[in-house]
């Protein structure tokens, strides 16, 4: 579903469902140079199981139009823009990678309108290393390949990922190609690394949230190592959990049954 907003259409996907006011609703949101396809397994499953979910392209990203976000605040503002687009009072936040920060900054610009936030590969501060920042800014397809090494702890997926074998790094590679492509006018991958290693709000985000807050983490994850999200867990409110999984950073994928699992359970709670 496409959604009209100010600065353009916002690309949604509802896992096949039409939105329904009466149900609750879970928004996902994605990581630099990824959109709404990797979160199709986990959003599907919950698009039939009592929840709207809504899995969305950023601005600037994919099936959806506007201006790509150069700042976690500004991708942050689309999520409320979507929110009141859709008349959505309260919805739980789902965020992988750059995608948590955004999640994280909407949740403290207005707590009470969240019901539930879960950081997914997330690390605070989110550093880009400055070799791959300028990388990703001289040779963006070069850069994909790095971040492919890195995001994966595996070559192949299991028995619930798409089909057995399925080639995980072969087919990020090829999601992110594809959304580099999607806008002619902005390189996607440096402006989203940018405005993950210049975010600096995290610590005062979870500050103004009283809610618990679900981690879920990669053990095998190069690009935001357990250990980076540490500042985080110890700043979340009281009752929050971490999840570690036997991942990388492409938990959704490598762990997608793990993922959804903790998801299902955390979102069950009042």
């Amino acid at each position: 579903m496409r959604i009209a907003l100010p600065d353009g259409p916002l690309y949604a996907y509802s896992g096949g469902r039409p939105f329904d006011p009466a149900r609750p609703t879970v928004l996902f949101i994605h990581g630099v140079l990824n959109d709404h396809s990797v979160w199709i397994l986990q959003s599907r499953y919950l698009a039939h199981h009592g929840y709207n979910a809504l899995a969305i392209d950023l601005p600037g990203h994919g099936r959806s139009g506007g201006t790509a976000p150069a700042s976690v605040q500004e991708a942050a503002a689309s999520v409320h823009a979507l929110l009141d687009a859709l008349g959505i009072e309260r919805a739980a936040l789902v965020g992988h990678s750059w995608g948590s920060l955004i999640a994280l900054q909407a949740s403290a610009e207005a707590p009470a309108r969240i019901s539930h936030l879960a950081l997914v590969g997330s690390a605070y501060p989110m550093r880009v290393a400055p070799a791959l920042l300028q990388l990703a800014s001289d040779e963006p397809l070069q850069a994909i390949e790095r971040i492919n090494q890195y995001s994966h702890s595996r070559l192949a997926s299991g028995p619930t990922v798409l089909g057995p074998g399925t080639w995980l790094r072969g087919s990020a590679r090829a999601l992110m190609r594809r959304v580099l492509a999607s806008n002619a006018q902005t390189n996607l991958l440096q402006r989203g690394f940018t405005a993950c290693d210049r975010y600096d709000q995290g610590l005062q985000a979870l500050q103004r949230l009283s809610r618990p807050v679900l981690f879920i983490l990669g053990k095998l994850d190069q690009m935001t190592p357990p250990k980076a999200a540490q500042s985080l867990i110890d700043a979340a409110p009281a009752g929050s959990r971490v999840l570690r999984l036997e991942a990388g950073h492409a938990l959704m994928s490598e762990a997608p049954d793990a993922v959804l699992q903790g998801l299902r359970e955390y979102l069950a709670q009042p």
